[in-house]
């Protein structure tokens, strides 16, 4: 039986951290709510390095959570009493309630109590895991699917010796090299805002900055700041080919993860006041929105054959790459993107225990085509985020299907891309 807290032993237990008194009404009643569970996810970082990705909230409250030094038994009881009072507080004042915005936090307590208990030792099933975290668990691909895909990369490659090797031989003819990476990234990431900033307005003050880095279980990393600035890294530990410019591009910065971010700081966080949206943990259902929208973004601003022109009339140049073989080039990466599920289906099993991780690395260079070395860094991604990993392809699918649904023309889908990232949907709203 499910406990209900009253709204007296809600604040009660928010003042435990030290928050303001507030006068007794709905929206402060809210605030309070905000206030504990930021709190709480807070407290949770301390335990968890990886877990809170991006706090601009009130520094106090980080504060108050670095001074009490709660267990991940403290953080799961309080959580739970926090939800009971969220349910209570909807269920005594449906009218004052925003309901976008109390299953926003419902998701993100299911999300932080279903960590607590990853961090305290259990493992739940892979698709268990994906659904309490993210909202959605990944289709299931056989190795039959992926057989039919390699056969067409054999086929447009052609050639003697094993596919991967082949792959990998003539993708490497596409590495930037290095000292061009940065001149590279910068011309991308420019492209991608000016794309971006024609569809969609942000804050006039919006930046961002680079680095480049290495010895990181990822290749490309958005570290949202807060007042409209991200830090952009990009890990060069292997190497980096021409066409990951404009990936990450704009899936770190325009019209991915950068606009995602300064879009609802500013219209849930100072629009709105929702606290909340002050914090963003990587281990929620916000992530199945930024990632999808990340890579499915790609597509949206560079829409059709127009990536291809600039990269092979911008890009390859200043890379100092020849671009006679550019068509092939993409033709490839085409049929790699359908190959995305196979490390779904490698993470999958995986975690589950069903293969080890050098079974683990088979599979992804078998039927992701992956080299070895990449291969071995993402199954260290695996140990590291776990079942995260859908939220790349199928977050992907799914904004896609929400974007372009009934034949959107071009503008349309600007449009509706813009409304979902500025607001709290998240799985469950894209159908």
């Amino acid at each position: 039986m499910k406990a209900v807290l009253p709204i007296a032993l809600l604040l009660s237990v928010v003042s435990a951290c030290n928050a303001p008194p507030k006068p007794a009404t709905e929206a402060a009643d809210m605030d309070a709510i905000a206030r504990e569970y930021l709190f709480l996810e807070l407290s949770m970082g301390r335990h968890d390095e990886n877990h809170v990705d991006a706090y601009f909230g009130p520094a106090e409250i980080r504060r108050e959570a670095d001074a009490a030094d709660l267990s991940l038994a403290d953080v799961s009881a309080r959580a739970a009493a926090l939800r009971a009072s969220l349910i209570d507080l909807q269920a005594v004042t449906p009218a004052a309630t925003d309901p976008a915005r109390i299953a926003g936090l419902l998701g993100r307590l299911m999300a932080l109590d279903t960590r607590i208990a990853i961090n305290q030792g259990e493992k739940p099933p892979f698709d268990e895991e994906s659904m309490r975290l993210f909202g959605a668990v990944a289709p299931d691909r056989d190795a039959a699917y992926f057989e039919s895909v390699l056969a067409e990369i054999d086929a447009l490659l052609g050639g003697e010796g094993p596919l991967p090797e082949r792959v990998a031989a003539f993708k490497n003819r596409f590495v930037i090299p290095p000292d061009r990476l940065a001149a590279v990234f910068e011309e991308a990431i420019a492209e991608c805002r000016k794309r971006t900033l024609a569809h969609i307005a942000l804050p006039a003050d919006e930046s961002f900055s680079i680095e480049y880095v290495s010895d990181k279980p990822w290749s490309g990393y958005n570290w949202y700041q807060g007042d409209a600035h991200s830090l952009i890294q990009v890990n060069t530990d292997l190497p980096v080919f021409i066409s990951r410019a404009v990936d990450l591009g704009c899936h770190e910065g325009y019209p991915g993860h950068h606009t995602y971010n300064a879009l609802l700081e500013t219209n849930l966080v100072r629009g709105k006041g929702w606290l909340e949206y002050s914090l963003y943990p990587l281990f929620s259902p916000q992530s199945l929105i930024a990632e999808g929208s990340g890579n499915y973004g790609i597509e949206l601003a560079f829409p059709g054959d127009e990536r291809i022109r600039y990269e092979r009339d911008v890009l390859f140049p200043l890379a100092g790459l020849d671009a006679g073989e550019a068509d092939r080039y993409y033709a490839l990466l085409a049929l790699l993107g359908k190959l995305d599920y196979a490390g779904n289906e490698a993470a999958r099993d995986y975690l589950n225990g069903a293969i080890d991780r050098d079974q683990a690395i088979d599979w992804l260079v078998r039927f992701a085509l992956m080299e070895p070395d990449r291969a071995r860094q993402r199954t260290d991604f695996f140990d590291t985020y776990r079942s995260y990993v859908i939220n790349y392809n199928l977050g992907r699918d799914l904004v896609r299907r929400y974007v372009e649904r009934g034949g959107a023309a071009q503008e349309e889908r600007w449009r509706r891309f813009s409304a979902l990232l500025s607001s709290p949907m998240a799985a469950g709203d894209l159908d």
